[in-house]
């Protein structure tokens, strides 16, 4: 009997929160997939020997990359650092990709568009990014697409988990230390648990007919930081007066998009993946917190 050898899974970023939550979910997926996880300092995206070198030696059937420069506010300082890893080190990806005839899976960002609209984003429309983050990611989709045919872009939003450092973790702190807390109001977008977009990117790779491209993905629909933060003080029974704010009352140095709403019609509609309602994963993830 001839033993079929399993797919390989590169998982770049494993130690940031969606890289954490495929790490959480592989063991469901190990009578079919081999499993490679690496960091930033196991694997320099922005050092092209490095990336070649990793792809001779393990030859991955699909690359997930999961690694991002995320530091939205400093990388106005720090442009160099940002394009080096959103951009460059997703182009020497991509080429390893094609290389090795494998599938890339890169995540993107709802910060490529304005938030100039009052309608969702489709993949189609026109990027526009207002900071240096969302430019250097908007240059990482390109070089993706460019170089590699068998790229899949997936676009999220509002990212957290249980792990690392993200929105609601922070609230939950703050709510332990804070009786008044003010909270932006007037910027809208998709919150996203990062195990829903764990789970939809499985989903994605077992699916036979692959169709490559932009997708977009997010829990639904869209709200504004100012009521995320409510049901966060809801699903915690926190005691905590919450005030909204207006973005001119909380400056940050790289511009946020006022409305980054995106659609998701597409990747339901090509790979049957449902995302699921904001609220409902949210409240889980609180959960899971409050236990921790």
């Amino acid at each position: 009997m001839i033993k079929l050898q399993m797919k390989k899974i590169a998982v770049l970023g494993s130690n940031g929160q969606l890289g954490n939550c495929i790490r959480k979910i592989a063991p469901d997926y190990e009578n079919s997939y081999e499993f490679i996880f690496t960091d930033s300092q196991t694997l320099d995206i922005t050092d092209e020997d490095q990336v070649s070198g990793f792809f001779y030696d393990n030859k991955p059937d699909y690359c997930i990359n999961a690694s991002a420069y995320t530091a939205v506010d400093l990388a106005e300082k720090e442009s160099d650092k940002a394009f080096a890893v959103n951009a460059d080190g997703v182009g020497y990806l991509a080429q390893a990709c094609t290389d090795h005839k494998s599938i890339l899976i890169h995540i993107s960002t709802d910060y490529v568009f304005d938030g100039d609209t009052n309608l969702p984003y489709s993949e189609d429309d026109f990027t526009s990014p207002t900071g240096v983050y969302g430019e250097s990611k908007r240059k990482g989709e390109e070089l993706a697409l460019e170089i590699n045919p068998k790229t899949i872009v997936l676009r999220t939003s509002w990212l957290y988990s249980e792990f690392n450092k993200n929105f609601v973790k922070t609230m939950l702190n703050l709510f332990s230390q804070k009786e008044e807390l003010g909270i932006v109001a007037d910027q809208f977008g998709q919150p996203t648990n990062a195990n829903d977009l764990a789970e939809a990117i499985m989903d994605i790779i077992q699916t036979s007919n692959k169709t490559f491209g932009i997708f977009h993905f997010s829990n639904y629909p869209e709200t504004t930081w100012f009521e995320f933060a409510k049901k966060i003080a809801a699903f915690s029974n926190a005691s905590i007066q919450l005030n909204p704010l207006t973005t001119e009352q909380y400056p940050t140095p790289a511009k946020r998009p006022a409305r980054s709403t995106m659609s998701l019609d597409k990747i339901e509609e090509i790979y049957r993946i449902e995302p699921k309602h904001w609220e409902n994963s949210l409240e889980e993830s609180v959960r899971i917190l409050t236990q921790q």
